[in-house]
Parts: C-alpha cells; structure tokens; sequence
C-alpha cells in the first residue's frame, strides 16, 4: 500500500515538470547533496529556447553540431507568409477535409501552428536519407553570403538558393540535423497529447535522428524503432553488407497510448517458450479471459513435449473469465512480478484452448483488446510488402508510367495508421512525395468506414527533364502526388460502389470515404510591404498604400489567410452570399463572418451582427471614415456583443 507523504509539495519539482512539459530539451540530469541523480534544468538551452537572438555562450558536451542554435532559433523565428487557397487543382472543395499544400514544409509548419495546434493525432514522414544528393531546402542557418554561396548552384525566383547536401560538404551531417529539427520541434507541438509520429530512416542519420528526437520528444517518449523489410533482393554489389532493412522511429507525444498490432497476433503470439525453465505463475481471480466455454477445469497435466503444463487448482470459468485464484506450471516467457505487473497496468491474459497449451496476452483499450506490435516489420510478420510491391503499386496507377523510383507501399502506411485503435483523427506527412500516406488514409477509411483525415506538405521540386513522369506531363513532384490522391479516390470509389452492387438483403452498403483535398500554396503575404522610412515616401507611394492589401491577392487569399491569423482549421465548411449586393463569407456556421469590399454599407454591418457571429473581420478599406468605423462598431455592440472584430 502506498504510504502518505505527510509533506509539502515540492514546487521546484512541479515547476521542473512544467517545463519539462513545454520544453523537454532543457531537462538534464544532475547530483542533489546526497550525490544522487536527479533531473535538473539546463539552464542555459533554456535561455536559448526563450530568446530572439543566438545566446552567445560555450557549446559544450552534449549532442550538438555546427548551426544548432541557428537551428534552434529558426523554430522560433516568424514569417511574414500565408497559404493561398487553389480552387482549380482541388476536388471536392466544398465537402473535402483534406488538405493538400504545396510549399517548404518549414514555413507550411510555421503557418500551420495556430490553426493545428494540438490536433494531429499522427505524423509520418519519410524524409531525405541524406545519402549524398537527395535533399534541397531553403535553409541558410547563419552562414555567410560568401560561404552560402560557394556551396549553392542556383536560385529560386524569391532569391533563395536552393542548397543540395553533397557528401563533399563539410557541413554534412550538421546541414542534415539543421534542416530537421526546427521542422521535428515545430511538429511536436501540432501533435495532440496523445499523439505519435513515426519517421523513416536508414542507416546514413538514424544515429543522429535518434539523437534530435530523444531531445526534441523526450528520451522517455520513444516507443521503439520498427525495422522494415524493404527490399527482397539486397543491392548484391556491396563489398560490406547487403542491407535488407530500414528503420521507422516512434516517439509518443506523452505516455498516452498503447498500439495496436496485427490480428493475426491472436494466432501467433505464445507466452508459454519452452527456452525458459518450469515456473509457476499465480494468477488472481478475472485476470484471465478464456475463449472456451464456462465451467470447471479440473486440475492435472496438460500437453505434451515442451508444452507441458500443470494446473494445481480447479479453475473455474464464468463468462469466460476466470472466478478464482489458481496456479499453473509451465515455461513461461516471464516471471510472476513480470505478470503482476502486466495485469496491474490493465493487461489480460488469456487462453485460446480449453488444453491450456496456448496462453496469449493483450491489452483493453477504448473497448477493444488486441496484441501489441512487434518492431519487426514484414510479410509475415504483419502483411507489410516491400519498396518494390510500392512501386509496381504506383506504376498500375499511372498506367504503366514510373513516376517515381523509390516508394512506399500502401502496406507499410496502412498498417502503421492501425495501430492508433481509433478510426477518425488526422495524419499529417509533411515530406508527402508521392502522397502514400494520403492513398493509405483513404483505403483504410473504404474498409473500415473510418473518418480519418490527412494533411500532406511537399516542396514543388522539379521532376528531372530527362524522367518519365517529366515527358508524361508532371513538371514537379506536387502534380505527381495531387494525381495520385486523384487516380486513387476514383479507383476507391470503383471499389465501393462495385461491393454494394453485391450486397445482401439487410446489408448496410458501405460509405463512400473522403477522396477530396483542398489544394493550398505557400506564398509571401497579402499585405503590402510598408515599412519605410518616412524620407522614402513619394506621392506614388503613397497613392500606392490606399490599400494595404496586394493587387492581386483575391478575397478567398485573405479568407484563409484570416483563418490562419485566427488559428481556424482550413478544412472547416465555407459559405460565400450576396448582401445588398456585396460578397459576405461565413464559416463554419457563423464560427467566422468575413467581408472585404471597400465602403460596406450600413445595413450590410447590420445585417452580419445580427447574426452574432463569433469572430468578425473586415478590411480597413470597408470603412469610408473614421465615423463609418465608430458606427459600425456600435452596431455590433447593439446586436452582437460577443463578437470579436478585425480589421485587416
């Protein structure tokens, strides 16, 4: 029995642990008077986590590398950017709650933190291997121009040199960890508590991205380090070692979940190995479910060879569970503290035979109960195919066109989705490539009519000239992975209406998933630059600033950048009317009413208050004067209170 403290609180304690909660980098470990270990606060990173500024200072032994503060910084550093809204190359708009968004995924990141906070139940990335040539990103991290520009070979239209990571480059493994962990830190804090994200990986970094995740997740959140059987056929001309296996790390947001492993589990998973010697395990009463049926079991030997098992006392089964403490021999796998310990943490065992040969264990979770996940990941282990069954999958989807040459198989992304025991959340990849994670969310949702939603993020990079996919059309990598989600929705939606044309009388037909997104694109902000000296200014610049908002930006641009500004899911429904005459945008039942012409009227004003909308917002040009702005305020104070306003 636990004993009473009979003390105080320890507030350093508790405040170590709030900040361990915000920020778990910072926590160390140090010695107290006694010389024991205890968790400390490096105050030093600390500093650096709440400062604008590089902090100057001493990087000392720890994992560190050339541009980590820079690094760091960078997560923390705002942009003056917005997402653009891209009806034409969308499907389903208007019911779709998928996103898709073109962009570097930092700065989609950034844009997306108000809006997602907290919300992601799942990322899965796929990054760049670094294995010499497979990464381009607008990432400077401090370097001068002179340094940034013997490394660079070309520039993108903004002025940015695209940076490739070359194995010549001194900065190799430094310029890897510098472009993932502001995107890893950023991604932590989209992930709802009880979120996960997997990430794949080789050989080339997973050393230093296990690294970059025990500090930017917390050592103690990582859940294990799956092991992929990518390849049937390992690369034969290695001189060292014929890789077959790549690896997908798992980190927790907190300890607030348990997987999901493969059903098949149930036929495959013995606790009895007859490696161990005979032990005897005592189990207490409803710790065991059967699956056979109620009644006496008498006591005695069981099996045969290495699976013998002695029961030393009558077990009685009601409702398929046991009703009294009993005994058992056998060779078990674990010991009875190991056994204590799993049924205190929730865990049941139970057996599959009335022979008691067989024993398995699971875990009850939301009503279900099911097998953990082993960290091996294969076709016979959990049905996962390999890199080129992905492949040949994507081959047959663009008619024969290789479009990519190295990709996941919908297996792998399927499987690791499962493993949440949950059908509706959201996934986030935000190293999309050929959008599998997206196929993935959208056949799993056909068969087990789950709402799962997705967000996938990919940099618009060129497809080489000289590629298939470049003479079949596809100028870069997003065109790949829109069409895809496209070819594949279609293909889904086949599937479906073809099974409920073969449905039995008093079947449910299945529901068609959603096959949508919404196609979004990284761009500079609505609003004119007008930060200038007051000598700069000349009369056409100040005709110039009679709007503040860009010529081109549309009314749809500024509704979703408003949306991000206000930290509002861009999947939420979109109503656009008329009132006398003027465009008037609600959002989500009145969680949002937008108006961006110039000179509203007064009744226009009237009219959106009356319906008390949650949050308002207009643009300052909607506003004749000074007065009109008083007055329109005053109408809302009259009829909409409650109603938070704006005004761009």
């Amino acid at each position: 029995m636990e004993k009473m403290k009979m003390e105080t609180p320890d507030g350093t304690k508790k405040n170590i642990e709030r900040i361990k909660a915000l920020f778990p980098n910072v926590i160390t470990e140090m010695k107290d008077e006694k010389g024991n270990l205890k968790e400390g606060i490096d105050f030093e990173r600390l500093k650096q986590e709440l400062s604008g500024d590089v902090v100057e200072g001493t990087e000392r032994y720890d994992f560190t590398w050339v541009g980590k503060k820079a690094a760091i910084l960078e997560a923390h550093t705002p942009i003056r950017k917005t997402l653009r809204p891209c009806i034409e190359e969308s499907k389903d708009w208007e019911t779709t709650e998928n996103l898709y968004i073109e962009g570097d995924n930092l700065d989609v990141l950034k844009l997306l933190q108000e809006s997602y906070l907290g919300k992601v139940k799942m990322i899965y990335i796929d990054p760049p291997y670094n294995t010499g040539n497979d990464f381009i990103y607008k990432d400077d991290f401090a370097m001068d121009k002179e340094e940034y520009e013997d490394q660079t070979e070309s520039i993108d239209e903004e002025g940015h040199r695209l940076f490739r990571n070359t194995e010549s480059n001194g900065r190799f493994h430094s310029d890897w960890c510098s472009m993932m962990y502001p995107r890893l830190k950023i991604a932590r804090t989209l992930l709802s508590e009880d979120g996960l994200i997997f990430i794949s990986i080789d050989d080339n970094e997973v050393h230093n991205l296990r690294k970059i995740c025990d500090e930017v997740f917390g050592e103690t959140n990582l859940i294990g380090i799956f092991k992929w059987n990518h390849t049937s056929k390992a690369p034969t001309l290695s001189q060292k070692i014929r890789g077959k296996y790549e690896y997908i790390l798992c980190y927790e947001k907190s300890d607030a979940i348990m997987l999901r492993g493969p059903d098949s589990y149930n036929e495959a998973a013995p606790l009895f190995n007859s490696g161990n010697p005979i032990s005897k395990i005592v189990f207490p009463q409803n710790s065991v479910d059967f699956k056979f049926a109620d009644g006496t079991y008498n006591k005695g030997i069981y099996g045969k060879g290495n699976k013998i098992v002695e029961i030393h006392d009558d077990i009685l089964v009601n409702n398929q569970k046991n009703v009294n403490e009993f005994r058992i021999s056998a060779r078990f796998k674990w010991s009875q503290t190991t056994i204590n310990t799993r049924i205190k943490e929730g865990q049941k065992l139970f057996f599959k035979t009335p022979k008691f040969t067989t024993m398995y264990y699971s875990l009850e979770v939301g009503g279900g109960k099911f097998i953990a996940p082993s960290d091996l990941l294969n076709q016979e282990e959990c049905e996962v195919l390999r890199n080129d069954e992905g492949c040949i999958e994507l081959k047959t989807l663009f008619e024969d066109i290789i479009v990519f040459d190295y990709v996941k198989p919908i297996s792998l992304l399927k499987y690791l989705i499962r493993m949440i025991n949950n059908n509706n959340f959201l996934v986030m990849d935000f190293f999309s490539g050929s959008a599998t994670t997206a196929h993935a969310v959208m056949q799993l949702n056909a068969e087990d009519s789950g709402k799962r939603k997705f967000i996938m993020v990919q940099l618009p990079e060129p497809c080489d000239e000289s590629s298939e996919a470049f003479k079949a059309g596809y100028k870069n990598i997003c065109e790949i992975g829109k069409e895809r989600i496209r070819r594949a929705g279609e293909k889904i939606k086949e599937e479906v209406q073809g099974t409920n044309k073969q449905i039995k009388m008093g079947e449910e037909p299945k529901e068609v998933p959603d096959i949508g997104f919404r196609v979004f694109k990284a761009d500079s902000t609505n609003m004119k630059d007008v930060y200038y000296a007051p000598h700069e200014y000349s009369q056409e610049r100040l005709l110039d600033f009679e709007s503040n908002i860009k010529e081109e930006r549309t009314e749809l641009d500024l509704l979703y950048g408003v949306l991000l500004e206000w930290g509002l899911p861009l999947s939420l429904k979109h109503e656009m009317e008329t009132v006398e005459g003027i465009a008037v945008h609600t959002i989500d039942h009145n969680a949002l009413i937008a108006c961006f012409a110039c000179q509203v009227p007064e009744n226009v004003f009237v009219e959106i208050a009356k319906r008390q909308p949650l949050r308002a917002v207009f643009r300052d040009g909607s506003f004749s004067s000074s007065q009109d702005k008083i007055n329109a305020w005053e109408i809302f104070k009259e009829h909409a209170p409650n109603t938070q306003i704006k005004v761009l």
